[in-house]
């Protein structure tokens, strides 16, 4: 197996709304994260793309008087421009769940489950919420409703419809989650999802109706039922490797049971999917399990869920267009805790723009920049080795490597903006704009170490801000002050 392979892959959005903030946060967590192993060397597979089937979208597609596959091609189309404006790495293949060969793989997928005896027919009735695509139980229920989507009026299916033998794994799981206690993480959703595998796994529902809800991949050898949306949109991260007859590429990018590759992000509410259910489902289809499941949480806005009708939901092209694809990315990585809910609101943002962007990357940018090229100091790479401008270099980058290896990205930057404040605090310390009156040599060689040490932040910055990177990185180059600051102050 060829260590220096790397996949990973966000959820696939549903396409019954436009892209979101949280829709941001994940593309832009995942990239950071492709950024960085593709920096160190890794063969890259990033995967993202769209989930078109299920009750909600064909409700959408009704209510606007569209054909399901048409409503779909216009939404698909914009969570590919979205990608574009959060200039996520252009590589990133873009999976849709209509596409033809994700839908034979599908059907395949499902095969194999029922060859294994974990799929069989039942009837059944169970409130059903369409806004998670899950059944709920009446524990799981908040007044009576789902405390995800408290607005959404719960649906009452009664019909006979496949299951997945879900029950028959509940020991393998825990057994897998004890020999890899990283499997999940952070380690509190790992507990998580340990807990609700524990407490017993009741067999789900795979299939609808075709009558009821027509909108789905067809379920081989049965035409009167189509598969429920999270039997199919899983399948999506092995179907875009080519699964399954391109066997030499799923090999290389997924990983064999011996050395699984394959690492997921995504929000909280898909905890239980993503770390079990599909578990389960690769269990069944004899496939090798995913190396790790990130998950991160919630972005609400003044303290509430964003949503049209609280008035509070932010646009992330308003942020785009406003300020820069990267002050999102900045508020994003930096201001968003990795693995916990956050909260944004204008005021917030325009702070932490200022403080952290204008005031103290771009400032810090300027005044070295200024100083090299009002003292004629030009960059030279050849004295990056002997120039050190902290005594703690070393344990700075052990640090941020460490962090981005664990996929906390908060962290990580949090050692980048820690690094601009000590070059910060040693250009006040030192005064090389003013000591290159009367101490020149000494001056020059100070700000020749700034030059190096301000390398060094671009190259950290890269997998998070990937345009101020190559601008900062072109302005040492050249010893250029860039004819606009990069961070206006608001």
């Amino acid at each position: 197996m060829d260590a220096k392979k790397f996949y990973i892959t966000t959820t696939l959005p549903y396409v019954n709304a436009a892209p979101h903030m949280g829709h941001a946060l994940e593309f832009v967590q995942a990239d950071v994260i492709a950024r960085y192993q593709k920096s160190l060397g890794k063969d890259l597979f990033f995967n993202t793309g769209t989930d078109e089937h299920g009750q909600k979208i064909y409700e959408k597609a009704l209510e606007e008087k569209k054909e399901p596959q048409v409503y779909c091609d216009e939404y698909a189309a914009k969570f590919k421009v979205i990608l574009i404006k959060l200039n996520i790495l252009p590589e990133i293949h873009f999976i849709r769940t209509t596409d033809m060969h994700h839908i034979v793989a599908a059907q395949e997928f499902w095969k194999r489950c029922e060859t294994k005896g974990d799929i069989y027919k039942k009837t059944y009735k169970i409130k059903y919420c369409v806004g998670c695509e899950l059944e709920k139980t009446d524990s799981e229920l908040v007044e009576g409703k789902c405390p995800i989507h408290p607005n959404l009026i719960l649906k009452e299916i009664d019909e006979e419809n496949y299951f997945f033998r879900f029950s028959n794994y509940q020991k393998p799981l825990l057994d897998f989650y004890a020999k890899n206690p990283d499997f999940v993480i952070p380690d509190f959703r790992f507990h998580e999802i340990t807990n609700f595998v524990t407490q017993g796994l009741a067999d789900f529902s795979i299939s609808r109706l075709k009558e009821k809800m027509p909108w789905g991949i067809p379920v081989p050898g049965d035409d009167t039922q189509v598969m429920y949306v999270w039997f199919d949109a899983l399948i999506n991260y092995i179907s875009t490797l080519g699964w399954p007859e391109n066997e030499v590429n799923f090999n290389a990018y997924w990983g064999s049971k011996n050395e699984r590759l394959a690492v997921q992000i995504a929000g909280k509410d898909n905890l239980r999917q993503q770390s079990a259910m599909w578990q389960a489902m690769l269990l069944s289809a004899d496939l090798p399990l995913s190396k790790q499941v990130i998950i991160h949480g919630f972005i609400t806005s003044g303290g509430q869920k964003m949503s049209k009708s609280a008035g509070n939901v932010i646009d992330p092209y308003a942020v785009v267009e406003q300020y820069s694809t990267d002050a999102l990315r900045y508020w994003l990585t930096r201001e968003m805790n990795t693995f916990e809910d956050g909260d944004f609101t204008w005021e917030k943002f325009k702070e932490s723009y200022n403080g952290g962007l204008a005031n103290g990357l771009g400032n810090l940018v300027s005044r070295i920049i200024k100083m090299a090229a009002n003292s004629g100091v030009v960059f030279n790479s050849a004295n990056l080795d002997s120039a050190s401008l902290l005594e703690n270099t070393d344990a700075i980058l052990k640090k941020y490597h460490a962090a981005l290896n664990r996929h906390d990205i908060k962290e990580a930057a949090n050692v980048v903006w820690e690094t601009i404040a000590e070059t910060d605090r040693f250009i006040q310390k030192t005064e090389p704009f003013k000591r290159i009156k009367t101490d020149p040599e000494v001056a020059k060689k100070d700000i020749a170490t700034l030059l190096c040490q301000l390398d060094e932040i671009q190259k950290m910055l890269a997998p998070f801000l990937p345009e101020t990177s190559t601008k900062i990185h072109n302005a040492i180059i050249h010893v250029e002050v860039p004819l606009e600051p990069l961070f206006p102050r608001v």
